[in-house]
């Protein structure tokens, strides 16, 4: 696969370090940048095959640019692979009832069944997602 990482600028150093850590493992290209959501994604362009987030859903003010980030990196044919850990202290339930309502507006999703996650990582409060754009 050619992959591309994503995350804030002050990330990208601990991002070459798993990288470099990792080459051996690398058996097509990857690399790192700056993503910033509710920004512009011209340069992630055409849209990937896959997106894979993990534990992207806890502050209530980046759910809208990430919203928007998704909606705008996405093609009709995206998959996006959401995996997330169910909180329950605080304002991590109305957080994700927030998402996942706004989410639906152009995406559908399916929860991938627990017996379906890998056996020595799967958790009850573990959750994974698949999601695809709704047809336009």
């Amino acid at each position: 696969a050619n992959v591309t990482l994503t995350d804030l600028e002050e990330l990208q150093e601990l991002l070459a370090v798993n990288i470099e850590m990792n080459q051996h493992l690398v058996t097509g290209s990857i690399q790192a940048k700056v993503l910033k959501w509710g920004e512009d994604v011209t340069e992630f362009q055409p849209p990937p095959d896959y997106i894979l987030m993990a534990d992207c859903i806890y502050y209530e003010e980046s759910l809208e640019p990430l919203l928007k980030t998704l909606k705008d990196l996405t093609g009709p044919d995206t998959c996006i692979l959401c995996c997330y850990e169910q909180r329950t202290m605080g304002k991590n339930p109305e957080i994700e009832r927030k998402y996942f309502e706004l989410l639906q507006v152009d995406f559908e999703l399916e929860k991938i069944p627990l017996d379906k996650h890998d056996e020595e990582y799967r958790s009850a409060d573990i959750h994974i997602l698949n999601i695809h754009r709704k047809p336009t």
